[in-house]
């Protein structure tokens, strides 16, 4: 379905929204457009909601167009007007990507070719003789222009009785009343789940026991029941830490399967990676010891291992073979939707927020995923972050060969989406940052759990088969603040911790007064605003030692004396 018609690269009607703040002003064709990439999309982020990867397709080939400048270009002897070459487009466009938050500054240069030729194919550019179709597209001085369609792509309409169907399933009213064995479950996958019965029933023993106890008059809490209470739990704690009114449009609520959380709250190491009952959905032994190997190198516990040149590029090809063969991603294509929202999230203000989220959503994978998951950021945090690793790749360094290898085997969309390399590369260094923290087991869902059972427990019923009706626990979670106010607080908080220091540098009496006046002088020097307003005078200074301003003399003014002249 055809766009609104452009004029000069912007539109002439149709833009609304978040849209309309990106499109330029109408101008007549060459008119000078702005030197570097528009503000907008900078500060601006994509609200969570289905279909996120189009939406931000959608923003960023609208900020492309509204932004990209254009000029006169003279190509064999001829002069062409509007356009742009391939390499001020790959600047202007990797600019632009490295400083948005849904992208970040891992994204490289080759990354940005790789979309500008998607973008060929996809007729938002096309050369300077109106071709387009092809990926024919390198950082070099070839001229491109803009076609005179918009390139911005629909948005999918989902049939409203599915709509319907999974409102109703997620919620009964707007007062988030939730009916927990109302809830429609699917049978979950094999995923050596069966062979977690003995801690999994150990733990719904131990909860449903302890409910049990001098509790004649209550209600009598099921297998069932335990396994919807973490279903409910989970989904309520993800809701408020995305800080959404609902959670419809991110997840439907029987994809979360509780037999994988209770199996990857309980069935873990000391260090807290998933141990499979079924050896069968494991890495291979010859993937594992590979894996160790560099992540320990060069202190392999494996010594039997030939050594040559080259020997770790071969083992490393060996550990990326087998992840890039795998069937599907390790956070799987019925996820995609839920980490893609999150990854609106990933600003340094919302990291907090972000880590929280991500620990909860690793949480729903079945178990084999998420103790690959686990093994594989261990093996590449690692590697990134040592020194004595060998050069693995002739031009690309060994962080960014982790991304750009790794990527598109932890995130990517059953059918293929435009910005899914981009997408995944950032979600994939945000991990390796942060692994220790996401992919722990968080212990506050436990006790959680626990609280409302103890709801349902004590809650009113009117017939044996009918819904339990459950009061909402509640829980709070901080405020989210604009980027604005967290850099003033962060102001205002620093400041306040070296006003304090320097009043412990005061009333510090152990201190030698020789030694608290050189400490001070040192204070007055890093920090003088904060010195003087605690001593806006030097009486107040003074005052500190006790000793009484010292004000300068006047000096003595001799009169000069008069020469007389020798002369008489």
């Amino acid at each position: 379905m055809a766009g609104p018609t452009v004029v000069g690269g912007c539109a002439a009607a149709g833009f609304s929204g978040a849209e309309c703040r990106l499109a330029p002003p109408c101008r007549a064709p060459g008119a000078d457009r702005p030197s570097g990439p528009v503000g907008g999309m900078e500060n601006q982020g994509v609200p969570p909601g289905p279909y996120r990867a189009t939406r931000l397709w959608n923003e960023v080939t609208t900020s492309f167009r509204a932004g990209m400048p254009l000029r006169k270009h003279r190509q064999h002897f001829k002069k062409y007007g509007n356009c742009f070459t391939a390499g001020e487009a790959v600047d202007w466009l990797y600019d632009l990507l490295r400083n948005n938050s849904n992208f970040g500054p891992e994204v490289t240069r080759q990354q940005t070719i790789q979309l500008l030729r998607k973008f060929l194919k996809n007729h938002v550019i096309e050369d300077i003789k109106g071709k387009w179709g092809s990926e024919n597209l390198d950082d070099n001085s070839q001229l491109f222009r803009f076609p005179a369609n918009s390139p911005l792509k629909t948005l999918p309409r989902r049939h409203p009785e599915l709509r319907k169907n999974r409102i109703e399933n997620f919620s009964k009213d707007k007062d988030s009343i939730f009916k927990l064995r109302n809830l429609s479950r699917r049978a979950p996958k094999k995923h050596g789940l069966h062979f977690s019965q003995e801690n999994a029933e150990k733990m719904n023993c131990e909860i449903i026991n302890e409910h049990q106890e001098n509790s004649i008059d209550n209600r009598e809490i099921s297998q069932k029941d335990v396994e919807e209470a973490w279903r409910y739990v989970i989904l309520i704690y993800l809701q408020t830490i995305l800080g959404v009114s609902s959670l419809e449009e991110v997840i439907n609520p029987k994809q979360v399967i509780p037999q994988c959380i209770m199996y990857n709250m309980t069935n873990t190491s000391k260090h807290g990676v998933v141990i499979l009952q079924d050896k069968s959905d494991d890495l291979p032994h010859w993937v594992l010891s590979a894996m160790k190997c560099l992540a320990n190198w060069p202190r392999s516990n494996d010594m039997n291992n030939p050594t040559y040149v080259g020997f770790e590029r071969d083992v490393f090809r060996t550990i990326a073979d087998y992840f890039l063969d795998l069937p599907e991603p390790l956070l799987t294509f019925e996820y995609y939707e839920l980490f893609v929202n999150i990854l609106g999230l990933l600003q340094p203000h919302l990291e907090r927020v972000a880590i929280d989220a991500l620990q909860l959503c690793c949480l729903l994978l079945p178990p084999p995923n998420r103790r690959r998951l686990q093994l594989l950021m261990r093996m590449i945090s690692r590697m990134s972050q040592n020194v004595d690793m060998p050069q693995l790749h002739d031009a690309m360094g060994t962080r960014s060969l982790m991304i750009h290898t790794f990527s598109r085997c932890v995130l990517r969309c059953a059918e293929e989406v435009d910005l899914d390399e981009l997408l995944a590369a950032r979600l994939v260094s945000f991990l390796m940052d942060h692994q220790q923290e996401i992919l722990q087991v968080p212990s506050y869902l436990q006790t959680a759990v626990e609280k409302h059972l103890d709801y349902l427990r004590k809650g009113h019923i009117k017939n044996p088969g009918d819904g339990v009706i459950a009061p909402l626990p509640t829980y709070s979670y901080c405020k989210q603040i604009s980027a604005q106010e967290f850099d003033e607080q962060k102001v205002s908080t620093s400041q306040a911790a070296v006003a304090e220091l320097l009043e412990n540098i005061i009333k510090n009496k152990s201190l030698p007064v020789k030694e608290k006046r050189k400490k001070l002088k040192q204070f007055q020097k890093e920090y003088p605003l904060i010195y003087q307003k605690r001593f806006p005078t030097s009486e107040s200074e003074a005052a500190l030692f006790g000793d009484k301003p010292t004000i300068k003399q006047p000096m003595l003014i001799l009169r000069k004396p008069k020469f007389r002249s020798l002369r008489y």
